[in-house]
């Protein structure tokens, strides 16, 4: 079932198109420590689009292909709070192959659909292990559900780190 198509809501490094692409097609983005496998479908998104979503942005742990912190976003919602992001229509596999990559894992090893009707019931779902162990929906584009994923902990509970100027570039 994994052409089913969802909006990946990215924040970080993944705003960059050309960054994504490594995650979807394979390839080394530029400034990067190693290379991406690249998705089981290399298709690229089919549409993508700016949005905001309400979890609070910050940069914590040691990315071993930036050298330092990387972007999470609070699991926890707040109406107060607005972060940029970019929405991405993948495929349900797509975007699992991304969060796989993204969290150390094989391609494959995660079965997004399987976590999909948890999401839309309780707003988010443990999917670990893995540094980015939780999808959240942020809501929905075109009667189609938007995802993102973070680490479990929330941003009161976490040890900050400064990102490294490669990372932060590809941000802008």
């Amino acid at each position: 079932m994994g052409e089913r198509l969802v909006w990946y809501v990215s924040y970080g490094s993944n705003l960059d198109r050309d960054r994504l692409l490594c995650y979807i097609r394979g390839g080394r983005p530029p400034a990067a420590r190693r290379a991406n496998v690249g998705a089981r479908d290399p298709s690229p998104p089919r549409d993508d689009r700016p949005v905001t979503i309400p979890h609070g942005l910050f940069f914590a742990d040691v990315s071993h292909v930036w050298t330092g912190g990387v972007a999470f976003v609070d699991p926890r919602a707040d109406p107060s709070v607005r972060t940029y992001a970019r929405a991405y229509l993948v495929t349900t596999d797509q975007l699992a192959d991304v969060i796989a990559q993204e969290s150390a894992r094989p391609i494959g090893s995660i079965e997004m659909d399987e976590h999909l009707d948890e999401v839309a019931r309780h707003g988010r779902a443990v999917i670990g292990p893995g540094r980015y162990d939780t999808v959240l929906d942020t809501g929905s584009i075109d009667g189609r559900p938007c995802l993102t994923f973070t680490g479990r902990a929330p941003l009161v509970d976490t040890d900050l780190a400064v990102p490294a100027g490669s990372y932060l570039s590809l941000i802008h």
